[in-house]
């Protein structure tokens, strides 16, 4: 199993893959604090899903805003991997927030949905192409 994240400002967005059935859920985005991570609700949703690797969204077209996410996450990395010692990979996010938009618009009208997750469904897009990269 994968989980995947997603930075944004204000949430991180997650979605699990299951290796067998190579499905692709999202979860609720977990809400950033006051610039801190709930590291507890990080720990639940490792305890209950088990992954064995951990695929993040790396903002690869670097500029201001960029390099401050491209902070965050690493640092969010190291940590991640010395709480839980689980395999930290990253993956080019670009446009997944675009085209996580994109989606959403569409599916909105289609289906006439309210809250659907951003975060998540970027999280999902960049643990696809991850997927697909890697031929899995």
């Amino acid at each position: 199993m994968f989980i995947s994240f997603d930075f944004g400002i204000k949430k991180i967005g997650i979605s699990i893959s299951q290796k067998i059935t190579k499905t692709i859920s999202l979860l609720k985005p977990l809400k950033i604090n006051n610039n801190k991570i709930n590291w507890n609700k990080i720990k639940y949703l490792i305890k209950n899903w088990n992954p064995n690797l951990i695929i993040i969204g790396l903002p690869i077209n670097l500029n201001n805003k960029n390099l401050l996410f491209l902070y965050i996450i690493l640092k969010f990395s190291i940590i991640f991997y010395n709480k839980f010692n689980i395999k930290v990979l990253f993956h080019n996010e670009s446009l997944s927030t675009k085209e996580a938009k994109y989606f959403i618009l569409i599916y909105k009208k289609q289906h006439k949905i309210k809250n659907i997750y951003l975060d998540s469904i970027s999280s999902k897009l960049i643990l696809k192409s991850w997927i697909n990269d890697n031929n899995l």
